[in-house]
């Protein structure tokens, strides 16, 4: 302390002490509220009224007064919004809350047999109580729902289905690749020469990834460095055969199965909205517009949903046709195992090249070096032939004059 801000203060003579504080006033101002005073110390939300009845958990009641502050628009336009579906006004996470907020069955009987003022009761309260006008407000919900996002995910599922159609429709196409493996097919019979495996008419798909792993006895070199040497050498046309497979890449990350779930998700929800407009039949005038949106709506998403059906079957035939193209059975080497093979061969084919290339270019500028070494050596030597040359002559004069 000594030496110190503190120390200083308590220094009798120091000028620049602290004014006299008027404890009363300070008290008034800034002491603590006691109990007599009247101050509420809890019980009730925040805001809420004074001896405001609260008929849902409060925790709950919270949480739902929060999602509402994120819905900027009065409790009946969001309730003409839903029934008119409209995504204008209502986004889909914030239709994605309301779900998770619609009143359960013994909210809406707790506050049915609620006999009080309604107009006392809680943000929450007065959202449950204006759901509840809507016949089955939570199934519509959904259905807006899937309205919303049925377009992106439609489009979604036929932009991957198109990629496995089209990556299928290039690997069988590609003239390139064939020759490729015809050229893999015939090294590996070369290499089995006079064993059983030498006259094979084919190999298996995943043979491809070995390649690479097949040294040579120098180990300077792969199989796969070898493959890309001699197509370099006596068909370099086919070096590039990657550029015919555009999509194969893009395929070789799609799941078969996440697709069919994706198509069943669609045909479920087309289902609960086909089921909640029948049952809006009984609904009464509050649900004519809704019935009417709906209606719309479930033309168009059914002819959406034939066709793209169409698609997955046929994309279906297609992806196993791809295992069939290399002679493998689609259930032990589905779609999946196929491009994901053809990726990795791919890449390691390019790779491969690609450190050919450089290897060349290394021996290449090793040679010009060494040619310049040469050709720098030569014409030293040649220099300094002349300069003997030279020496010599000058001699010979010198001998001449002193004779």
């Amino acid at each position: 302390m000594q030496g110190s801000l503190w120390a200083d203060t308590q220094n009798k003579e120091n000028t620049s002490r602290a004014p006299e504080i008027d404890i009363t006033e300070l008290e008034n101002l800034f002491s603590v509220a006691s109990a007599s005073d009247g101050t509420s110390k809890g019980g009730g939300r925040r805001g809420s009224k004074i001896n405001k009845p609260e008929k849902i958990d409060l925790r709950r009641a919270y949480n739902c007064e929060i999602m509402l502050t994120k819905i900027k628009i009065p409790l009946p336009d969001m309730l003409n919004a839903i029934l008119a579906l409209d995504s204008s006004a209502l986004d889909i996470d914030q239709v994605e809350n309301l779900i998770k907020f619609c009143p359960t069955k013994e909210e809406m009987e707790t506050l049915r047999n609620y006999n009080g003022d309604k107009g006392m009761l809680g943000k929450c309260e007065q959202f449950f109580l204006e759901l509840m006008k809507v016949p089955r407000v939570e199934s519509k919900l959904r259905v807006f729902s899937f309205t919303i996002s049925f377009s992106n995910q439609v489009n979604d599922l036929r932009s991957n289905l198109s990629t496995i159609n089209d990556a299928t429709r290039e690997v069988k196409e590609s003239a390139k690749l064939r020759q490729i493996m015809q050229t893999i097919l015939t090294l590996g019979n070369a290499l089995n020469q006079g064993t059983a495996r030498g006259s094979a008419v084919g190999f298996k798909l995943d043979s491809l990834l070995k390649l690479s792993d097949t040294r040579a006895r120098n180990n300077k070199m792969t199989l796969m460095h070898y493959l890309c040497k001699l197509l370099a050498e006596k068909m370099p046309e086919l070096l590039d055969f990657d550029k015919d497979l555009v999509h194969l890449e893009a395929a070789s990350k799609i799941q078969l199965k996440s697709l069919a779930e994706e198509m069943q998700a669609v045909s479920k929800g087309l289902e609960k909205v086909e089921q909640e407009l029948t049952a809006s039949d009984n609904d009464g005038t509050i649900s004519s517009g809704f019935q009417k949106v709906l209606k719309n709506f479930l033309d168009t998403a059914e002819a959406e949903v034939k066709s793209l059906t169409t698609l997955y079957i046929e994309v279906g035939r297609s992806a196993d046709s791809l295992s069939l193209y290399f002679g493998e059975d689609p259930a032990r080497c589905p779609f999946e195992q196929v491009t994901q093979i053809l990726v990795v061969f791919m890449k390691l084919f390019k790779k491969s090249r690609d450190e050919n290339e450089q290897a060349a270019d290394a021996e290449r500028k090793k040679l010009e070096k060494e040619a310049l070494k040469e050709q720098a050596a030569a014409s030293s030597s040649g220099k300094k032939e002349v300069v003997d040359a030279d020496r010599i002559k000058l001699n010979f004069r010198n001998q001449l004059h002193a004779v």
